[in-house]
């Protein structure tokens, strides 16, 4: 398996997914952005795709190296956001190819519930709920 292609979305306000494309039909996704600067980490993204494409995308640990060490300057949020975001995309991508959640594949499960950040747009109750599509008269476990 080889990976074939890098494609990217921004959604406003701020978000930018990627979807890491393979010639078995296997993909996986991941967020790679920085907050206020989505273009900027789009464009890191598809820099680095020349690195990826062709590569095997199951050897993640050498395809981080590759991208971290291949360029002379190192580091700094806009390139960390980028391969964290392709780093993602190819856990996301094998546990798809292995048919297992990405969690089995770092040491399985570690709680039964966690807290979650759910934005959704809006200043007012009445408008996240909208945005997130259900009533605003259901308590969110966040507000307890």
């Amino acid at each position: 398996m080889k990976i074939t292609a890098l494609k990217t979305w921004q959604v406003p306000p701020r978000w930018l997914f990627l979807k890491i494309e393979t010639d078995a039909g296997v993909y996986g996704w991941g967020e790679p952005v920085v907050e206020g600067r989505a273009a900027t980490v789009e464009a890191a993204v598809h820099e680095l795709a020349d690195y990826l494409v062709g590569q095997d995308p199951h050897r993640i640990e050498h395809l981080w190296n590759l991208l971290y060490r291949a360029g002379f300057y190192r580091g700094g949020p806009v390139l960390m956001s980028a391969i964290a975001g392709i780093d993602q995309a190819l856990w996301d991508l094998k546990g798809r190819d292995l048919g297992v959640p990405v969690h089995q594949l770092l040491g399985g499960a570690c709680r039964d519930r966690m807290r979650v950040y759910a934005w959704t747009g809006g200043d007012r109750p009445d408008d996240v709920g909208a945005g997130a599509g259900h009533s605003p008269t259901r308590a969110s476990p966040l507000s307890r």
